[in-house]
Order: C-alpha cells, then structure tokens, then sequence
C-alpha cells in the first residue's frame, strides 16, 4: 500500500464514497478509510445509511406494507387470502441480502474506480497526515495533497431514556427486531421516528409516538403536516404532542416511561422503546492536534459554502457538517468536492434540496413551504390537486393526499413543491428540477404529462394554481 496520495476520504458513507469514486475518476490517487462495523464485528462501506438507516428501512418499509395492503386493500381487488402471516426472520434475511450486496457493491465500485479502499479508522493529524489505525491494531502514518472528512453521524441519545440495546434502542436497534412488539413507544415524530413506528404498526404493534414539541412535522408545509397526522390517526399510531419524556425504567414487564404533557403527569408502558430524537455529528477521535480544522459548539466541522474547511487542503462533507443530513445531500457534496480537488467545476445547489418521508402515504417536498413564503414576504398563490380525483391514484387504491403548489404571485415562478400520497419520494424529482431551472407554474402546466399516471397531479395542482385545473370533478 502506497504511504501517500493525492486525496484521503475519511469515512465510506454516502458523503465519503461518492467523493472517493469521483476523485478516482479525475484520475486522482485515493484513499478511502472507513471504520463501520456491522453487529457481526465484520467491517462494511456504505455508512449508517446502507448499513442501518435508508436501505435496511426502506426494505422493511416494502415488506411491511405489502403485509398491510394484504390485509386491508386486497379485497378490493377481489384477492382473496385465506390466511396471512408475516415470517419475520424471512423478512429480516430480505433486508440482509439487501444490504449486503448494497455494501459490496461499493466495495467494488471502490476498487473499480482506483481507490484504495482501507477498513480501521482514519484520524486527522497536522500537515494533512492521516494517522490509519487497522483492525489488527497497528497503525501506519499516510500523506495526502488533500484531505475529506466524511465521518457521518450517529443517534442522538436521550439522558432520560438511555439506551440499553434491548429494550431501550437506537434506530440501528429498531431495525432488528426478531419478533413484532406488541407495545411499541417510538420517542421523536420526526423522519426517523414515523418510519419505524409504521414498520411495526402495519405488522401488527400498537404503536405510541411521543413528541415533545407541539407541532407536528414542523419543518414541513402546515397543510401537509395537517394532512400527514389524520392518515396516521386513521391507520391507528397515537401521536402525542407535547409530550416530554422525564424517565424510562425497564423490567421484566418491558420498559416503563414517565413523561409530562398538557395534562400533567402521564405514564404509558412498552414492550419496545425506541429512540429517535434526531442525530448528531460523529467526529469521535477524528481530529489530532494542531489540523486547524474548527468544530462548533453543537459537534458539526464549520465549513464554508463549498465544504472548504479552515484547514488548508481540508474539506467536510455530509452530515458532520451544516444542513440536513440526508444522503442525497452528502451525495452531492462528496461529488462536488472531488471535482473542486482536480480543479473543476463544483456546486450544490442547498436551495433546492428534497426531503421525502417513506410512510405510507408518503411525503416529499422541496422549496419553500407556504408559511415560509409569507413569512419573506412574498405574495403567494397555492394549487392543490387531490389524490382522490386522480384516476391513476384511485386505481392504486392510493387516494389519500394532494400534491400543493407554492409560487410567487407575482412572477410565477414555483416556490415550493408538497406532496403527500402515492411515489411522493418518486415524483418530487420532476419539481426539483423545476426549482432548479427557476420554473414557473405555466411551464409546468405546459409540461405534458402521462395519462394516467400519479405525476398529473403535479400538472393539475400547477393548474390550479391559476384557478385553471380541469380534474377537479371529485374534490
């Protein structure tokens, strides 16, 4: 193994792999170090998110939804089951067989693009070294022109409700349970949270989410937000708001917890508690003395617009640094990095960066939300088209939701984009382009668009925006 090259990527996650490939195609010399360990002890590129976040939740989210479409929507469709049983271990060897040849395949993505692909940990040192520690315990001093912290991120834990890896458990746990509780407390309303809780509701767990704030998805369009809590009312998780958790005990009984709301003193037993109150920067060990590289107060690397950090040659990217941790995020840092290291051009665009929440019906949204459009005082028009007036949609049996359209008034020019129901995560790809290329609500009406297909409703609801939508006939 060379001692020195032109780029080091510490970390082999969403942010770190990307950079790696790409820089390798610049035809760069680059490492990758990374130090995940799966449950095993064996190590894996990928990161939390094809290791225990995006790809393992998704493949859950699948088998766990056709589960409930089995036994709720089928009949519909004049499918007739005498009996249904969900096989966990089955569904749980599924989402393993998934997620190893997810994680291989970057294994020999790696390999394919030139990169050195190192499995132990990578420590910054001064004067861009990387200090590589293998699994064997030894260590080797490497050099490198450049350098990219690519660390990730782990669960935020919650003092009151410490983790214990059994019955008190962090997303990673959530995801390997070998049996559907019967009572399943989900601590945080958020992305993570929703997920799980409707993983194990639609298989059969009486779930109970406790959010401590008084809003409910409060990064997302108040009519969505609206929208997105009566659905998972109807399909029978309990929300509650306000809800901040002062203690969790557990015992042979399951996991008791304390908490307080609007009503005072309130307690609720489990089976299973999960944690997901959100995620913080991971940069233990990361940083030796004397790099120059700067951490905030909250653990995040400070960087400027283009991930540069306050160390010469040093770049940060995904979630150890600003903005929302999301994959695609660090994706497309990771790529514009490498491409600024071999002196091309670099940028992401964090205006137009798309959130999508893989329930079921699910969310995705991108742009300015209404409240936010007003609150910069812009004059605002709306469209909404229904799930329930799409042909498309109501032979899905997937009639729940709308897409909404926020734009300027004045302009025209699309705002936002929020939708909720049937491929959301699917169909926010053509409104992120639309943001993109500064799209108005005429262009998008003058878009043709399938027919029948769930993207009319984007057409629709741009229509609408103008008062001008022609399948509005069941609204």
């Amino acid at each position: 193994m060379a001692d020195s090259f032109d780029v080091i990527v510490i970390g082999g996650g969403p942010a770190g792999y990307p950079a790696a490939i790409r820089a390798g195609q610049n035809k760069l010399s680059v490492a990758c170090i990374d130090e995940w360990k799966n449950l095993d002890g064996s190590y894996a590129f990928g990161g939390t998110c094809l290791n225990a976040g995006c790809i393992p939740s998704k493949a859950l989210l699948e088998s766990s939804e056709l589960f409930h479409r089995a036994g709720h929507e089928f009949k519909a469709h004049g499918i007739g089951l005498a009996s249904l049983q969900m096989d966990v271990a089955a569904m749980q060897k599924r989402k393993a067989t998934i997620v190893k040849g997810m994680t291989g395949g970057i294994a020999q993505l790696l390999k394919s693009n030139g990169v050195t692909a190192l499995q132990g940990h990578g420590r910054l040192l001064a004067g861009n070294q990387v200090e590589f520690t293998a699994a064997d315990g030894s260590r080797k001093a490497l050099t490198a022109r450049f350098v990219v912290l690519a660390s990730g991120s782990v669960p935020m834990p919650l003092k009151t409700a410490a983790f214990d890896g059994t019955q008190i458990v962090d997303s990673w746990g959530a995801l390997e349970f070998d049996a559907v509780p019967g009572r399943l407390g989900v601590i945080g309303a958020g992305v993570i949270g929703l997920e799980l809780g409707s993983v194990w509701a639609r298989l059969g767990a009486k779930v109970t989410v406790l959010e401590a704030m008084d809003a409910f998805l409060p990064m997302a369009d108040r009519q969505l937000a609206g929208e997105a809590l009566k659905q998972f009312t109807k399909q029978g998780l309990d929300v509650r708001l306000g809800a901040k958790v002062s203690a969790a005990a557990t015992s042979a009984k399951g996991v008791m917890v304390q908490y307080t709301d609007a009503k005072g003193e309130q307690q609720a037993e489990f089976d299973k508690l999960v944690v997901a109150i959100g995620r913080k920067p991971f940069t233990a060990n990361l940083l030796g003395e004397g790099t120059g590289v700067v951490v905030d107060e909250r653990g995040f690397i400070q960087v400027d617009g283009q991930c540069r950090t306050a160390a010469a040659n040093v770049f940060a990217v995904g979630d150890c640094v600003r903005g929302p941790m999301l994959a695609h995020k660090a994706k497309e840092e990771g790529v514009m990095v490498a491409d600024l290291i071999a002196g091309l051009y670099g940028h992401t665009n964090y205006d137009v960066i798309p959130a999508v929440i893989y329930t079921a019906p699910e969310m995705a949204w991108v742009g300015k939300t209404e409240e936010q459009a007003k609150a910069a005082g812009i004059s605002v028009k709306t469209g909404v088209f229904p799930f329930i007036a799409s042909g498309r949609a109501r032979a899905m049996e997937a009639p729940a939701g709308f897409a909404k359209i926020v734009a300027d008034a004045t302009t025209d020019q699309v705002l936002g984009v929020h939708i909720i129901g049937p491929m959301a995560g699917e169909l926010i790809g053509e409104a992120v382009l639309a943001l993109e290329y500064s799209a108005s609500c005429e262009d998008l009406q003058r878009t043709i668009h399938a027919h029948p297909t769930l993207s009319e409703a984007v057409h629709e609801a741009a229509l609408a925006a103008d008062k001008r939508a022609i399948d509005m006939l069941n609204r």
